[in-house]
Formats: C-alpha cells, structure tokens, sequence
C-alpha cells in the first residue's frame, strides 16, 4: 500500500509555484528570472527525487497552514503528485538552461508549460502531472 498524504499541501505547494513561475515569466531574461528558477528547480527536485516530505512548499503547508486546518476528508497517494514534481523538474530544468544559454524563447515555453501546469492545480484542483501518472500506470500495467 502507498503512503498516503493530505491532498491540500501538494495543492497549497502549486499555489506558490504559481507566483514564483508567474514571477518568473515576467522577468525572463533577467538574472531575477534565473535565480529564482534555480530555486524553483530544487524545490522540484527535493519533491521528485528526495519526496514530497523535503519539498520546500510543503514543508510550509504542514508546518503553518495544516495545524490551522481541520484534518483532511480524504487522502491521496503520494506516488502521483511526486511523479508531478518531476514533470515540474523536468520543465524548470529545460528553462533553467535556456535560460542560462540565452535562449530565451524556449525558457518562455517551458515556464510557461509549468506555470500552466501549477495553476490548474492551485485554481482548479487538477494535477496535470497526477493524471499523467494514472493514465501511465494504466497504459503499462
């Protein structure tokens, strides 16, 4: 059985990765722009490779915001949302080096991909990265 987590943290986590993206977004080409993805490129590696325990945003959401909170109705895996983390690493990676190559149009797209992704699920409740996961999972079972 997977471990399961408070699906409001990974959603509260998105919420900042949207400003920060959104920020981003704005400033690009600006050493802002690639400082501040470069930050955003860790947090999704801790979340990806580390897991959504070290991930910076969420780490915030359990410390300060869930004790505020009544206890979650329900829970979700932590495989999907992790798997997401990934698909954001792999975005903010792409950009990270366009960025650092001058190639500002291809990190333009690739922020701009992530900071979709993360506001889909901060307004909306729907994890891109999530469903990618589910619909791979069912493909390759």
């Amino acid at each position: 059985m997977s471990k399961q987590i408070d699906p409001r943290g990974p959603r509260f986590g998105a919420a900042i990765t949207t400003i920060v993206l959104a920020v981003i977004l704005l400033t690009i080409p600006s050493s802002i722009a690639t400082v501040l993805l470069g930050i955003q490129t860790v947090v999704f590696a801790l979340g990806a490779f580390v897991g959504l325990h070290a991930q910076p945003y969420g780490i915030l959401y359990r410390k300060l915001v869930a004790p505020k909170l009544g206890k979650p109705t329900e829970l979700e895996a932590v495989e999907p949302p992790r798997f997401a983390q990934l698909v954001g690493f792999l975005f903010a990676i792409v950009g990270l080096v366009a960025l650092l190559a001058g190639a500002d149009l291809v990190a333009t797209i690739a922020v701009g991909f992530a900071l979709g992704a993360a506001f889909l699920n901060a307004a909306f409740n729907f994890c891109l990265g999530c469903e990618m996961y589910l619909i791979g999972k069912r493909i390759f079972s």
